[in-house]
């Protein structure tokens, strides 16, 4: 009774730390194929210059809000809200900075992602696409990746309002934002960065959903470990790809089962 209760404790947690390696041996995948490291030249440069204008923009920003919202004073409390305002301004500016990184990185760079997912695959399966490499072929699956990276971006965007509409709510709405808003975005990074090799198995969005439900503590799993990818300095550059190529190596471990077909 005991050893079952145990293996059901484990089974969740193994499942979930699963899930969270993923972006992390998305490293080591790379760089023992150094091949599949040209495709990340691309998105490379497309990062770092999102995420400087990102920053420059958000400093100017949080520069603004500081002049314009600081109080002043010598009482104690204009000193408490100093320091208030400041913490606000900061959060304020870092979120900003954060989302628009995340949404136009993701967009701009998603025909490039899109390649670096099916050449990833490729290496893993072990067969190479039959069709063989052309400027014409990647401008017509660019315009089709960046319009479902749209399609995705446009629902992550309209979730994030409804739930900033659920916070206005009296009494309880905040603690339901505190729960709803970290999961939402979650889900939205798992979705994301599988999207690319689900759509290239003909899975509609709905089915994607199902996907990812079905396995829920891996790919809350998969979903933390982005996250705190984008959440270390200087990661970040590189947590877009990564997160490819490691949803890329969670499907390829958890393909759809039978019953899912």
């Amino acid at each position: 009774m005991i050893d079952s209760i145990s293996s059901m404790t484990v089974r969740p947690v193994a499942s979930f730390g699963r899930g969270f390696a993923y972006p992390f041996r998305a490293a080591g995948f790379l760089f023992k194929r150094p091949r599949l490291l040209r495709y990340l030249a691309i998105p490379f440069c497309i990062n770092l210059l999102i995420f400087s204008l990102s920053v420059y923009f958000g400093i100017d920003l949080f520069n603004g809000l500081l002049e314009q919202y600081l109080p002043t004073g010598d009482a104690w409390y204009w000193v408490l809200l100093n320091y208030l305002a400041w913490i606000v301004a900061f959060l304020l500016t870092a979120v900003l900075v954060f989302f628009s990184f995340t949404v136009v990185g993701n967009l701009i760079a998603s025909p490039f992602n899109e390649l670096l997912s099916e050449r990833a695959e490729e290496v893993i399966s072990g067969t190479a696409s039959d069709q063989p490499f052309s400027l014409r072929r990647f401008w017509s699956e660019a315009r089709h990746a960046m319009g479902v990276e749209l399609k995705k971006q446009l629902f992550f965007i309209a979730g994030m309002i409804a739930l900033f509409m659920v916070n206005l709510i009296p009494a309880f709405g905040a603690p339901v934002y505190a729960v709803l808003a970290p999961l939402f975005t979650l889900f939205f990074l798992v979705v994301e960065y599988l999207g690319f090799v689900l759509m290239r198995k003909q899975l509609r969005f709905g089915r994607q959903q199902g996907y990812v439900l079905k396995r829920p503590l891996l790919m809350l799993g998969f979903g933390c470990g982005v996250f705190c990818l984008l959440a270390i300095p200087l990661l970040q550059f590189f947590c877009i790809p990564l997160a490819v190529v490691g949803a890329t190596l969670l499907w390829c471990d958890f393909p759809l089962s039978a019953a899912e077909e």
